[in-house]
């Protein structure tokens, strides 16, 4: 049962419960404290020592209810004919338990699993399927793709060739029984095929979301599908997570320092060097500061939705963020993204600046009028847009200006870099006054290229 336990905790982690090991212990001396005989109660149990939010509720649930829900073995069904045959052999009941009364071959003869599936104990199938899930290693399966390599390893596993020889045999013998065995084994193929069915889904649910999540963070963002948009933005989230998890626990050994040891063996002179008092070299790091500048006419609109997102998720690591969006001229968005969901944000950004013909003159003139204060040697200016001034004064002296007075400007163009500086492209030029200039057309180049900016400060 203990390793029962361990399949469940993988199972519960695949479904997106975060269970440390600490907490699988618990929950194991809770289960032993009150038992597996009440489901209801061993239920309620794990719920309470691994869930920590309604989400975890729901999801541990559903994970319980699958795990210990076992597939039922398919039963023959009745048959008119076979009931004529064992109504004329009621007087001879041995007859069904041992074989054909007409001088058939006995079942005596026939292996085990035969044996099993005539008898019709689902107890002993369900127990035997079990075990031969056990010992082809069912938990291990990842993909569906493997689902019919796993169903032939646990029927070979109960002793498909042997059952498949006793067929052959009666074939020729006892062809009822022949029969019956067939239709026996055709419900053990759909038993242990629901079986493997279940385990995919308990096993390989987390497998198959890294495999989404993997094909998702290297798709072009501005051709994600509209059923994609709600998993990219859970994608951007992870990223999020990850970073500020990646980047907030230097701060937290920064708030102590480092052991000066030569002051340390310094001041406890006196007391032959025993360290009574510690002395601590600390270097003070200013948390990044971020003005983002977002394109968000029609060409990238879609990255821009992201990137903000992803920004604006990082309150942790980054002290002060402030956004501005424009196509043909430049608004402030950083309330509307700290008051509103991602959906609800850009539908009013989009309303009010989006998708219109991209003018990145006006855009930056827009900028040094209004909120050029924003900037300081402290700020990382970053600008995500593709560049397309539709043939408009691009006002590159601007962008030369924010780039003196800031500390970093990084430029982040979803294009690839073959086309930049052809047709109404001004990438090149803007190249010129920016620190940093990267692709970023992909969510895996988005966290590279964020990741990057908020490690300088580290």
């Amino acid at each position: 049962m203990r390793e029962n336990l361990h399949r469940f905790f993988r199972a519960a982690r695949g479904a997106g419960v975060r269970v440390s090991p600490a907490e699988s212990i618990d929950a194991m001396r809770a289960v032993s404290a009150v038992g597996f005989a009440d489901r209801a109660i061993l239920r309620d149990t794990f719920l309470l020592t691994l869930a920590k939010t309604q989400d975890e509720k729901r999801a541990l649930g559903d994970c319980f209810d699958l795990f210990f829900s076992q597939p039922e073995p398919e039963q023959d069904k009745p048959d008119l004919d076979k009931s004529d045959d064992q109504d004329k052999q009621g007087s001879n009941p041995s007859a069904d338990a041992h074989g054909d009364s007409a001088g058939g071959a006995p079942n005596d003869n026939i292996g085990p699993l035969a044996q099993m599936l005539l008898s019709q104990d689902r107890s002993a199938i369900s127990t035997a399927i079990a075990n031969a899930s056990n010992a082809a290693a069912l938990p291990d399966i990842r993909y569906f793709t493997q689902r019919g390599i796993f169903q032939n390893r646990i029927l070979d596993a109960m002793g498909l060739q042997r059952l498949r020889d006793d067929i052959d045999n009666a074939t020729a013998s006892n062809p009822s029984l022949a029969e019956r065995l067939q239709d026996a084994l055709n419900g053990l193929r759909g038993t242990v095929r629901d079986a493997v069915s279940q385990a995919l889904l308990l096993y390989g649910r987390e497998e198959a979301e890294n495999l989404r999540n993997e094909i998702l963070r290297n798709a072009p963002l501005a051709r994600i599908e509209p059923r994609q948009v709600e998993q990219m933005r859970n994608l951007i989230r992870q990223i999020a997570r990850r970073l500020r998890e990646r980047y907030s626990k230097p701060r937290k050994r920064q708030r102590r320092g480092h052991l000066d040891v030569r002051r340390t063996l310094r001041r406890n002179a006196a007391w032959g060097g025993v360290p009574f008092l510690t002395a601590w070299k600390r270097k003070h790091r200013d948390r990044p500061k971020i003005v983002a500048l977002c394109d968000v006419s029609g060409s990238v609109a879609r990255v821009s939705d992201f990137f903000l997102l992803l920004i604006h998720s990082l309150h942790e690591v980054v002290d002060d963020v402030r956004s501005f969006a424009f196509s043909g001229h430049l608004i402030e968005v950083s309330d509307i993204l700290e008051k509103k969901s991602p959906e609800e944000a850009m539908k009013e950004i989009m309303a009010k600046v989006g998708f219109g013909s991209s003018d990145y003159g006006n855009s930056f003139a827009d900028f040094e009028d209004d909120y050029m204060s924003a900037i300081t040697p402290q700020t990382t200016v970053i600008v995500l847009g593709d560049a397309r001034s539709n043939n408009l004064d691009p006002r590159a002296d601007i962008l030369k200006r924010i780039g003196e007075r800031s500390k970093r400007l990084v430029w982040l163009n979803p294009e690839g870099r073959m086309v930049w500086g052809f047709g109404d492209s001004e990438m090149p030029r803007y190249a010129t006054f920016c620190s940093v200039v990267r692709q970023c057309a992909t969510a895996k180049q988005l966290e590279r290229a964020v990741s990057d900016i908020v490690a300088t400060y580290q």
